[in-house]
């Protein structure tokens, strides 16, 4: 290995952090969203709103830099031992989201991936390995190995949500997923992201239609605590059918979104599982960009 780092760089500290905040603000604006909160409506959400989020992002924003740090400071850990003290900091986190908010769950998933995804920052910086999306996510899985065992295979008479959905449907939510090292954003959000940006469609068509791709593939735990495996399934059958039928390419094709968006409130369905994978998609694109990350 390559000396290590004693400090990790301000610079990319800021910037790092400033993506992860900018991730988060992007997605709630981005509209209209089927089910979700944006600047349209606040979608299936009777207990929040718009600026909820955008509290919710300022009181996470200070932990993102300590993340970073984290990861930096436990690098020569192995990976694996990284994960409780890098919990720990979440539950502070979630804390001071929670008070921003009033006690409403805004951005709960997006603190856990965003946290496990800056800390991995800051390790691959600390070792001067290069920081890509593949490096990242790799890094996240290794973080999160057994976790999904150790959390959602438990027999326990209080299960939570989570490992009622794993028992019942085999779905391992934001956990899986981490563990997994996000196999949707990276084979499958994130390419198609690139592919939409370089075809020079608009930034926020581009998001709206990656979006319905992960609507359409993601066993989204959020739709099925709403709507159970029906209401999953049909959330998916209706994503697929607007990406058949040419997706979200102009701003002609938000017609059918709002149209969608109304059928979803109907049900009671939000794919807020999807929209934390879209920030994932959106941080890991902006941190391939970033001039002195990428190939460092």
């Amino acid at each position: 290995m390559k000396p290590i780092i004693s400090t990790p760089d301000p610079r990319v500290v800021e910037q790092v952090s400033w993506l992860a905040w900018r991730a988060m603000v992007a997605e709630v604006n981005l509209s209209p969203k089927p089910g979700l909160v944006d600047r349209v409506n606040s979608g299936a959400h009777r207990d929040m709103a718009l600026t909820d989020f955008y509290h919710s992002a300022d009181a996470i924003r200070p932990w993102l830099p300590r993340f970073i740090r984290y990861g930096a400071s436990r690098a020569g850990l192995s990976a694996q031992e990284v994960l409780p003290g890098l919990r720990a900091m979440g539950l502070g986190c979630e804390a001071d989201m929670f008070r921003a908010t009033a006690g409403v769950n805004t951005h709960k998933g997006s603190i856990f991936s965003l946290g496990l995804l800056c800390a991995a920052v800051g390790r691959l910086r600390e070792r001067q390995q290069p920081v890509t999306p593949e490096a990242l996510c790799a890094t996240v899985s290794a973080f999160c190995q057994g976790l999904t065992a150790r959390e959602l295979q438990r027999n326990n008479p209080k299960q939570t949500a989570g490992q009622r959905l794993y028992q019942q449907l085999g779905l391992t939510g934001a956990r899986g997923e981490a563990e997994a090292g996000y196999p949707l954003v990276i084979n499958l959000a994130l390419p198609h992201y690139q592919t939409l940006r370089a075809e020079g469609i608009d930034p926020e068509l581009a998001l709206l239609d990656t979006l319905l791709l992960l609507m359409a593939h993601n066993g989204d735990t959020n739709v099925a605590s709403r709507g159970g495996v029906q209401g999953l399934n049909w959330l998916q059958r209706q994503a697929k059918t607007l990406l058949a039928q040419g997706g979200i390419r102009r701003p002609a094709d938000l017609f059918q979104l709002h149209a969608f968006d109304q059928r979803c409130i109907a049900r009671n369905l939000s794919p807020g599982g999807s929209a934390d994978l879209l920030i994932v998609t959106h941080f890991l694109h902006e941190v391939s960009a970033a001039p002195y990350l990428g190939n460092l």
